[in-house]
């Protein structure tokens, strides 16, 4: 029988008029890995920081088993700005005792990329003050790791870290020992670590089995029979759970009630997008042409990012970008948003960006944007435009969208400089919609937003008719959201993935299990490169610079023939559907998806061997 480690027993917390918590009651035992859900301001971080015994309850205890070793990471780091990262990280141990520490060395190479901290300019030594608020959180985080812990409580721990580092922080946490509770808006993280879910609703804490997928099935089941009021956040639910279903990627945790009810809730469910019709939608709203680079470089400062890139993005590509931090994710999206803003006059480094004539760009930064602390939210919204087109005859009021983002009726009188973090983010992507933009570049658009926040963008980006290009650590939105994903692996150029972020991270891998060049053959090989001719190979088995310029291109052309191909494909799914019972017309189909098939089984060949090449 599991130990229990931590009891809570009808606790209360009231802030101002509102109940956050409401005679709550539940428990933590050995080897429970809990994930914790809820909306903005429901009391999610109250909760833990209850647990942990950091807050006192207005009523009620909390109770800790006896020698409990708690670790918390709180969203505020506690760290002293005038340590060293060592000091904070490894304490006094010598050299040789910490990297003789397993543990020690798979927490510093899976959240700083080796035991050297590459990025930090010091490394170990680095002081911590002048660091970012992301690296500082990285250094928490380690700092909470290493250390041995009966329950960790972890508040929002994937902030600031990239594909490949949740991936790794979910690996770390399934193979330790200790008991988990988790704060967090990554529903992919859930469904990987998470064997038990609460969801923090109007003070009281409902509990589910499983993971993130079977919390959403539970949580539609339970709604469908109460036949609750909230009819339109249902529909939602159940739209995700359709998805879910149809192949959402990388699900480990299986459903544990009857899945047969979840079928029959979701029988009438379409696909969440009609990528034919949008694309359809999307030619006749942008044309042809909507960013076209030719041979680009992209820098930042003196350092190349991004060299030779030729790519485009068409009317109604749906495009994930993911890489390494610094790789130039932001920088390509800026060098874009650039030549749009001064009309194509600003151009990157080399090389051209053309824009296409119809193009309104709509550029979700990292920084949320400062506005009027006096403004009221429905206020903010309606100076941008009263009312506004989400496409396929949908128009609401700059009210009703309120709605669908959290903001109700109360709540969009209140002031701007009365908004927490969360809530400005989502006035700042209220706003940009606000202003019907054909083109969406989102960067990390999921940071401070709670899931249910996410799932009505979603919901919202499902039907919109336009090109989009999302940059995010979540790989959930990311795979919900976007057709295709392209990386950045550091190498200064641009990859599309056709098996997305599992081939991404594959790719990581490998990269960081080559044995690295020595220096002595790195410099010859070098000097040798920069003696060669421009017509010279520069050694057996090496392309030439032209040749991988040429190889890339051809890349980039196999890449747009995919994504119509595709497009394609679904026009002539929904064809055949649409003609089951005239035999002649669905045969001249079905022989024309054959010859497309054919193709892209040739081209992907193709692609696989110019890949080696690039």
């Amino acid at each position: 029988m599991a130990t229990n480690l931590v009891n809570l027993e009808g606790v209360s917390k009231v802030y101002g008029t509102r109940a956050l918590l409401d005679g709550v009651s539940l428990g933590v035992n050995e080897g429970d890995r809990i994930g914790v859900v809820g909306r903005n301001g429901d009391g999610k971080t109250t909760l833990v920081r209850i647990l942990a015994r950091r807050e006192g309850a207005d009523s009620g205890r909390a109770t800790h088993a006896g020698d409990l070793r708690l670790g918390l990471l709180t969203q505020e780091d506690s760290l002293d700005p005038a340590a060293t990262v060592r000091h904070e990280v490894v304490g006094d141990l010598a050299d040789h005792e910490w990297a003789g520490d397993a543990r020690i060395r798979d927490v510093l190479t899976g959240l700083f990329g080796g035991l050297d901290l590459p990025g930090f300019p010091r490394g170990l030594d680095t002081v911590i003050g002048p660091l970012s608020g992301g690296e500082r959180r990285r250094i928490a985080l380690a700092k909470l790791l290493i250390g041995e812990h009966d329950l960790i409580c972890l508040d929002e721990p994937t902030n600031h870290l990239d594909v490949e580092g949740i991936a790794w922080l979910a690996d770390h946490l399934r193979a330790r020992r200790s008991a988990l509770v988790v704060v967090t808006h990554d529903r992919w993280f859930l469904d990987q670590v998470c064997t038990r879910m609460w969801d923090v609703q109007r003070g009281a804490v409902y509990e589910y089995e499983g993971g993130y997928s079977d919390y959403v099935f539970a949580r539609a089941e339970r709604e469908r029979i109460a036949a609750s009021e909230e009819a339109k956040r249902q529909n939602l639910v159940r739209k995700e759970l359709a998805w879910l279903r149809r192949g959402a990627p990388a699900r480990t945790s299986k459903p544990r009630f009857r899945i047969e009810a979840a079928n029959d809730l979701i029988a009438d469910v379409p696909p969440p997008r009609d990528s034919a019709e949008l694309m359809r939608f999307a030619n006749s709203r942008l044309g042809k042409t909507v960013f076209e680079l030719a041979d680009v470089t992209v820098t930042a400062g003196p350092k190349v990012l991004l060299k030779h890139l030729t790519w485009q993005l068409g009317p109604g590509d749906r495009i994930g970008l993911v890489g390494v931090n610094g790789a130039g994710k932001t920088s390509l999206l800026r060098t874009l948003a650039d030549a749009d803003r001064t009309d194509g006059e600003r151009q990157p480094a080399a090389g051209r960006v053309v824009v296409g004539r119809t193009v309104r760009l709509g550029y979700l930064s990292q920084e949320v944007a400062e506005l009027d602390p006096a403004w009221r939210v429905l206020e903010a919204v309606e100076r941008v435009r009263q009312r506004v087109d989400l496409g396929k005859g949908r128009e609401l009021t700059a009210s009703q969208l309120c709605e669908r983002f959290g903001f109700g009726k109360e709540k969009q009188w209140t002031p701007v400089g009365d908004l927490s973090g969360g809530e400005r983010r989502r006035l700042q992507l209220l706003r940009l919609l606000m202003d019907e933009p054909n083109v969406l570049f989102l960067d990390e658009p999921t940071n401070d937003l709670d899931i249910e926040t996410l799932t009505q963008l979603e919901d919202l980006l499902d039907g919109w008719p336009g090109s989009l290009v999302v940059i995010s650590h979540d790989r959930y939105f990311l795979e919900r959201t976007c057709d295709t994903v392209y990386a950045l692996l550091g190498d200064g150029a641009l990859r599309m993935l056709p098996r997305g972020v599992d081939e991404y991270l594959e790719r990581r891998r490998a990269q960081a299990q080559a044995p690295a060049a020595p220096a002595g053959r790195r410099a010859a090989d070098q000097r040798q490169a920069d003696q060669a001719g421009p017509g010279e190979t520069r050694e057996s088995g090496q392309k030439s610079a032209a040749e991988q310029r040429a190889a890339r291109k051809e890349l980039q052309r196999i890449e747009r023939r995919l994504e119509r191909i595709g497009a394609e494909e679904a026009e002539l799914h929904g064809l055949i559907a649409e003609h089951a019972t005239d035999f002649t017309r669905v045969a001249e189909l079905d022989a024309r998806l054959r010859e497309l098939t054919g193709e892209r089984d040739e081209l992907e060949t193709r692609w696989l061997e110019l890949a080696e090449d690039a």
